[in-house]
Formats: C-alpha cells, structure tokens, sequence
C-alpha cells in the first residue's frame, strides 16, 4: 500500500516529489502547497492567485454557528483546542460553508447535460430550464442569498474580477451567473451570488471536483475558527454566551 501524496525516510521528507525542506519549504505559500497537494501539480501564477484569493474568502464571516460551536467546546474543554475546531467544522453543511460544494455539484450537473464548449445560448437555456425544474419542485439554488448580505456579498464580484483578471473565468462561474438571472426572471426575487457559491464556480472552473470543494472550504474556515479560538482564550464569551441563555 503506497501513496503518492507524501512520505518520510530517516533523513527526509517529501510531498508529491519534492524535497519539502529545500524544495518547499521558503519557497512555496502554503496555499500553493494546498494546491499541489490536492491536484499533483504546482499551480501556475494566475491558478495561485485566484486559489488563494478563494480561500481568503471563506475565512471567516463573523460570530456565526460555526464560530459560537468552536467558541463554546473550547469554553468547556479548553484542553482541548483540536475538540473546539473540529466541532465549528463539523457545522459546515448546507446553510454555512457546504454551498462552495453544493454549488459546484449543481452547475457540474448542469454542465454535464449539454457537452462539452457550450456556446452563451445553450449556457442559457440550461440554467433556465435547471432553474425551473429544481423552483418547481420546492428546493433552494444553491449559491443564491446570504442572511446578511441581500443585495450583494462583496466577495462574488471580487472574486468574477480576479477570475477574469488571471483568464480563469470558465464556464461554472459564467453559468452561476446566467442561474441567477434565470432565478430573479423566474421567482421575481433577486438574491445574489453568494461567496460560497462564486468560491464553489470558481474551484471547478480551476478543475477541482465539488467534494474536494468543501475540503478547501473546511481548510480556509480553520485558520477563522483558530483565529476565535485565540481570541476566546484572551477575551472569552462563551460563559457569557451560556449565561446569556440560561437567563
């Protein structure tokens, strides 16, 4: 049983090839190292860019479940600081972070049903006829609507301008933008493009598959998590929190 991934003997280490103390360590950013990790392969400047760009993006977004979960595991265990993160990770689903996949998922599935180099008219019809089907059976597009932000997430067109910027502007982030308007002609509301769908259009168009999606999307939330982590141990509101509720 062998993997290509990484490996150590008495004197050395590598990761997919490379020496990681003279071949990456200094030299490569660690978002790269993500990268090479999960595709085989050292992104070029523009994949960099946008790759990294899009982990930024999913950071961090406040006091919101996944934080208050971290926040209130470490206010009971604060031995225990792998137990709080992994407890903020384990609520990344279908309402906080679980869009970067779910979204990547749903434009895929679109995609596939229309073949390969789709022309701006059959992008279109697909999303219409995508948008139609999944409103007319009750289900929510992914992607679309915040709870804070209603009119735009200021990540969506940061991200559309560094997609363009670096030529990496592919057919899922195009075709996020055609579901949307199909969404607004259709339901007569318009939601925006939230961050974690344009991150999840963005992370296919750079060829990464939607489960592997929620994997950067977990990665990048950690740094977040350990950042109210490290908060929490210097000015802690989780008994705060707690006692709030119990009053």
């Amino acid at each position: 049983m062998r993997t290509s991934v990484g490996g150590a003997t008495r004197d050395s280490i590598t990761v997919r090839g490379r020496d990681l103390a003279t071949e990456i360590m200094g030299t490569m950013s660690f978002s790269d190292l993500a990268y090479l990790l999960a595709a085989d392969r050292v992104p070029s400047e523009g994949e960099s860019r946008l790759f990294n760009a899009i982990l930024v993006s999913l950071a961090d977004h406040g006091l919101t479940p996944t934080a208050l979960a971290a926040r209130l595991t470490y206010t009971g265990a604060p031995e225990s600081l792998q137990g709080a993160i992994a407890a903020g990770l384990l609520g990344g689903g279908s309402v906080f972070l679980g869009p970067v996949e779910d979204t990547a998922r749903f434009l895929a599935e679109i995609l596939n049903g229309i073949g390969d180099d789709p022309d701006e008219a059959a992008l279109r019809s697909a999303a219409e006829r995508a948008v139609r089907d999944t409103v007319g059976v009750g289900r929510r597009i992914p992607g679309l609507g915040h709870p804070i932000h209603r009119d735009t997430d200021p990540r969506t067109p940061r991200l559309y301008e560094l997609a363009e910027d670096v030529g990496l502007a592919g057919p899922h982030l195009r075709l996020l933008e055609l579901v949307a308007e199909a969404h607004r002609n259709e339901t007569g509301k318009a939601l925006p493009i939230n961050g974690a769908g344009a991150a999840g259009a963005a992370l296919a168009d750079l060829g990464f598959p939607p489960t592997i999606g929620r994997g950067f999307a977990l990665l990048a939330r950690t740094a977040g998590l350990i950042g109210h982590l490290a908060e929490e141990s210097q000015h802690p509101i989780g008994m705060r929190l707690w006692q709030e509720v119990d009053r």
